[in-house]
C-alpha cells in the first residue's frame, strides 16, 4: 500500500472510531506503530484535527464535527454509486430525495464523457421490478387522510428524512400516527431507532416513551406529521435492525393477534411445509397433531380471507375454529359444487 493510500486510510478509520491506538492502526496496515507516528503527524500538518489522549485507554482521535473533504472515486466506485441511487429513486419513497438528486449529479460531473452520457440514463440501462401485488394478504385500505399520488409520496419522503435525521442527531420526534385497525389517532414522542423497507413500506422502528418505553414499529405511510424534538436522547437503547429482519418484526404482532382472533385449521404436514414457506402464514402457530397431520394458529378477523385460505389448500386441511366460519365454508363449496353437476 502506497503511503497516500495509507493515509487517506488512516483517516476513514479514524472516522468510523471513536478512538484507535498507534498498535492498532499499525496492525491494521501491516506497518510499524512509527510509520503511523509519522502518518499521523502528516495528517496534522496538513489541517486534520487529530489529537492523542493519553492513559490505557487512549489513542488518537478527530475533533468532533470534523468531515472529511471532498472525495475522489475510481470509475468503478462511481458507477457502483450511481447504481445504488438509481435502486434507491425506484423505490416509491426514501430519504432525502433532494440530497439524491444533487449527489446523482456530482459524481455524474466527475464522469468521462463518454461515460457521463450512458450513465446519464441509467435507468434505461438497469431494471429493477416492483413486487407484484398479493393477493392471499390483502391490507384494509389507506386512512383517510393518506394519499398514493406524487403529494402523498413527497410527504412520505419527509417523513422518512426526519426519522431517520433525529437518529443521527440522537433527538426525539413527535409522530401523529393514524391506523386503520384503530378508530382514534395518536399522537406521541418516540425514540428514533433505525427504519427498514420490507414489500414496498417504509417501517420505522423506535421506543414510544409514553407506553412503559416499549419497543414499536410503525408504518411510514401511516404518520399524518413528525417534528423533531429539542429532547436529546442521552443514552440509546441497544438496538440492531437485523433483529427485525427476516420478517422477524412481524412475529410479536401474530403472536398477539392469534390471542385476540384465533383462527385454528387442521392440516396435512405437507400443506404446513408450503404454508411455512410464505413470508406470512410462516410466524403462524404450527403444533403437530398426529403423525400426518398439524394444528396451524393465527389471527384473522375476515372470514372471507380465511375461505380463500382453505380453498386454495384444497382437500386435507379443515377449519377447526371459528366453528361458525365452517357453515360460511359449506355453503360456499356447495355453490361450487353445483357448477359441476
Amino acid at each position: 500500500m502506497q503511503r497516500f493510500d495509507r493515509i487517506l486510510g488512516i483517516l476513514l478509520f479514524l472516522r468510523s472510531q471513536r478512538s484507535v491506538t498507534a498498535s492498532k492502526l499499525a496492525q491494521h496496515f501491516g506497518v510499524s506503530t512509527r510509520t503511523i507516528y509519522r502518518d499521523i503527524e502528516t495528517l496534522s500538518a496538513s489541517g486534520v484535527p487529530v489529537y492523542a489522549e493519553r492513559g490505557h485507554e487512549g489513542g488518537f482521535q478527530l475533533l468532533e464535527g470534523y468531515f472529511l473533504p471532498p472525495l475522489m472515486f475510481s470509475r468503478d466506485e462511481a458507477i457502483s454509486l450511481l447504481l445504488a441511487l438509481t435502486l434507491m429513486r425506484r423505490l416509491h419513497t426514501y430519504p432525502f430525495p433532494t440530497a439524491i438528486a444533487q449527489a446523482e449529479r456530482k459524481i455524474l460531473a466527475a464522469l468521462p464523457d463518454a461515460l457521463r452520457s450512458v450513465l446519464n440514463e441509467a435507468e434505461k440501462i438497469i431494471g429493477f421490478e416492483e413486487l407484484p401485488a398479493d393477493i392471499f394478504h390483502p391490507e384494509p385500505q389507506s386512512a383517510p387522510g393518506t394519499a398514493s399520488d406524487q403529494q402523498g409520496r413527497d410527504a412520505e419522503n419527509d417523513i422518512i428524512s426526519t426519522f431517520l435525521q433525529a437518529i443521527l442527531e440522537r433527538c426525539t420526534v413527535s409522530m401523529h400516527y393514524r391506523s386503520p385497525y384503530r378508530e382514534q389517532d395518536h399522537v406521541f414522542p418516540v425514540e428514533p431507532q433505525g427504519l427498514f423497507w420490507d414489500r414496498s413500506h417504509w417501517y420505522l422502528a423506535g421506543v414510544q416513551l409514553d407506553d412503559r418505553r416499549m419497543q414499536r414499529i410503525w408504518r411510514a405511510d401511516r404518520v399524518i406529521r413528525i417534528s423533531r424534538q429539542s429532547v436529546p436522547i442521552a443514552a440509546q437503547t441497544e438496538f440492531d435492525v437485523g433483529d427485525l429482519l427476516g420478517r422477524r418484526w412481524l412475529r410479536p404482532a401474530m403472536e398477539l393477534w392469534q390471542t385476540r382472533a384465533p383462527v385454528k385449521i387442521r392440516l396435512t404436514n405437507a400443506q404446513a411445509e408450503r404454508l411455512q414457506q410464505d413470508w406470512y402464514y410462516r410466524h403462524a402457530c404450527f403444533e403437530p397433531l398426529t403423525d400426518d397431520t398439524m394444528l396451524m394458529t393465527f389471527g384473522e378477523c375476515d372470514p372471507s380471507i380465511v375461505l380463500e385460505l382453505l380453498r386454495w389448500l384444497g382437500a386435507g386441511a379443515e377449519l377447526l375454529e371459528p366453528y361458525e366460519w365452517r357453515g360460511l365454508l359449506k355453503t360456499e363449496l356447495q355453490a361450487m359444487l353445483q357448477m359441476y353437476d
